[in-house]
């Protein structure tokens, strides 16, 4: 049974999102701070987990830079639900590890939508090859990490799959759009070109810190291309 986690100091969100994912047939846990919900994963990783950002003592930004820097929560999908929407809001969650950010008060039916994309994305990267090479990149999707000119970089599940998504793809130059239907699996004209952004920025940042090097290059007017 597919196990998620929701963790919201809101006791009315926090009831919402409870009925919401049992419906779904999720078995799941209900976490009212960051320290409870650190409890939980200490004993059981989730398949998903849906984070709030505003919360007494430990903040969801902070909780989830912790996770993300422990390699056993390094591919757990994390999905910001919060009230916080500003561009530099959601561009903080991003930079922060999040897969996906969603504003409150949210739609019922986008939050389930989002979920399952999720769901169906930790399921395709389970499946996928486990190593891919183009050029002086070798990317292995078992561990999620990248090696290139010898030194090895640990990425985020969303970070590994939009770099393989763009390896797989060299010498095309793919639209936010386009990313967001292939690599986030949103519906067509759905999603935030921020999303799209923010992780290539991210990989940037990684990938390409010991070098002079540009690979991932932006095509002005039309989006992001990795050439052969």
């Amino acid at each position: 049974m597919t196990y998620v986690m929701a963790v919201d100091d809101d006791p009315e969100v926090l009831d919402t999102l409870g009925r919401v994912l049992e419906r779904e047939s999720f078995d799941v846990t209900l976490a009212n701070s960051a320290a409870e919900a650190v409890l939980h994963l200490e004993k059981r990783v989730p398949d998903v987990l849906i984070l709030d950002i505003i919360m007494p003592g430990m903040d969801g930004v902070t909780l989830c830079r912790q996770l993300r820097r422990d390699p056993r929560f390094m591919s757990l999908p994390i999905l910001f639900l919060t009230a916080k929407g500003s561009t530099d809001d959601i561009v903080d969650g991003l930079d922060a590890g999040a897969d996906d950010y969603v504003i409150k008060p949210f739609e019922l039916a986008e939050l389930r939508a989002r979920i399952h994309a999720l769901l169906r994305r930790s399921i395709r990267d389970a499946e996928s090859g486990a190593v891919i090479q183009l050029n002086d990149l070798k990317l292995d999707s078992d561990t999620y990490q990248v090696y290139i000119k010898g030194y090895r970089v640990q990425l985020t599940s969303t970070e590994h799959r939009l770099l393989r998504y763009l390896m797989e793809n060299p010498n095309r130059a793919l639209s936010p759009s386009h990313l967001l239907q292939a690599v986030w699996e949103y519906p067509s004209n759905t999603g935030d070109p921020d999303l799209v952004r923010a992780h290539v920025r991210n990989l940037r940042a990684k990938i390409e810190k010991n070098t002079d090097r540009r690979y991932i290059r932006t095509i002005h007017g039309v989006g992001y291309m990795i050439s052969a």
